[in-house]
């Protein structure tokens, strides 16, 4: 099962490591993942390749030096090419629709942390409301001088991951045979990682941590929220559902949140949504009446979403974003006195979830009764 475990590195008084898995991941006091991806090169030695700095995306960013230099004692069980497929693996199963997430990222509601490992929690603010314009004619009357306040919040920074193992034997066996290294066990940790991440934005689960909590689309405090009937319930019409949508709506407008919005149903209403919206006038589905109203983006489906919910969220960063603080990877070191190898696929990324100073928030929460 994915977990979401207590591990992070503090740096409040020195760096000091929280948690079994921030301990593996801290080397000689080096927060760096590529010290966990050792490699065997092709004269036999074991290598890692660490960030210099700049550009991760450029070549030149990282050099490659022997497990020696780098301080570590293990030598590296996979080859380069190996390292390839199990990343492969993973690039391959985060590019399946998991319609939450993808979101997000495909709007560039992201935020990337330099070294969300170096971080517990994300401090960050909001902005209350001050100020206000006068009018007069000889410009002298003083107007108020109110000061912006600054609320202060925290935003844990947990790592979510998953282990499997490579078995030695079985490893040997397919390079004899020159077959491919089998990335079924890399591809399922993968899946439970993405699914954990799903889960943080549609179901109640939280998470709390340093003084801050993380919040899902269907539990936080400052959500709108609004009673409607089951759309797949007998009778509702595609008027009805329409008319619930154009609420939904309005209940943002009035709290100042004016779009774009994505509309998020569960796996219950998504043929619900492909029938006729009038049996009298059938050129269109009840989707496609629903995309006809103003600023609403998309319409999604949520396979975690309880069955009686749909959620209206404005997709802009004041109100959501991802925070990531390191990106999903394969990771790998030894245990037993290195006899065992042990591998984990794992990421720092927590949904945001904000709101303003005055509770205003550009998330609707519909529930069927």
């Amino acid at each position: 099962m994915p977990e979401i475990v207590d591990a992070f590195v503090r740096n409040a008084q020195g760096v000091q490591a929280v948690g079994p898995v921030a301990q593996l991941l801290m080397q000689g006091a080096r927060l760096d993942p590529g010290l966990k991806r050792p490699f065997i090169g092709s004269d036999g030695y074991s290598y890692v390749s660490i960030y210099a700095g700049g550009d991760p995306e450029n070549p030149s960013s990282w050099r490659t030096v022997t497990t020696q230099q780098a301080g570590l004692t293990n030598n590296a069980m996979l080859r380069r090419e190996e390292w390839m497929r199990l990343d492969e693996a993973v690039l391959k199963i985060s590019e399946k629709r998991l319609g939450g997430v993808q979101d997000l990222m495909s709007r560039g509601l992201v935020y990337n942390l330099g070294n969300g490992l170096a971080n517990t929690v994300l401090e960050y603010h909001d902005m209350g409301d001050a100020m206000e314009a006068e009018m007069s004619m000889d410009a002298i009357t003083r107007t108020r001088a109110d000061q912006v306040s600054f609320g202060v919040h925290y935003l844990p920074l947990p790592i979510i991951h998953v282990d499997y193992n490579l078995n030695a034997r079985v490893l040997a066996v397919s390079r004899n045979m020159g077959q491919p290294l089998d990335v079924l066990d890399a591809e399922r940790a993968t899946r439970r990682v993405l699914e954990k991440q799903e889960n943080m934005l549609f179901t109640d689960e939280t998470y709390g941590y340093g003084g801050g909590t993380i919040y899902s689309y269907v539990n936080h405090p400052d959500r709108n929220t609004r009673a409607i009937s089951a759309w797949n319930g007998a009778g509702k019409t595609g008027a009805q559902i329409v008319t619930d949508v154009l609420n939904m709506k309005q209940d943002l407008i009035d709290d100042l949140h004016f779009g774009p919005y994505t509309l998020y149903i569960p796996t219950g209403y998504e043929t619900k949504l492909d029938e006729d919206y009038s049996t009298a006038k059938g050129s269109n589905t009840i989707r496609e009446r629903i995309m006809k109203i103003s600023n609403i983006e998309k319409i999604l489906v949520v396979d975690s979403l309880a069955s009686t919910t749909v959620l209206l969220i404005q997709m802009t960063s004041d109100v959501v974003r991802a925070v990531v603080g390191m990106a999903l990877q394969n990771l790998e070191w030894k245990s037993e006195g290195g006899l065992v190898t042990n591998y984990k696929v794992m990421t720092i990324w927590v949904p945001q979830i904000r709101s303003d100073q005055n509770g205003s928030s550009g998330l609707l929460h519909a529930t069927a009764s």
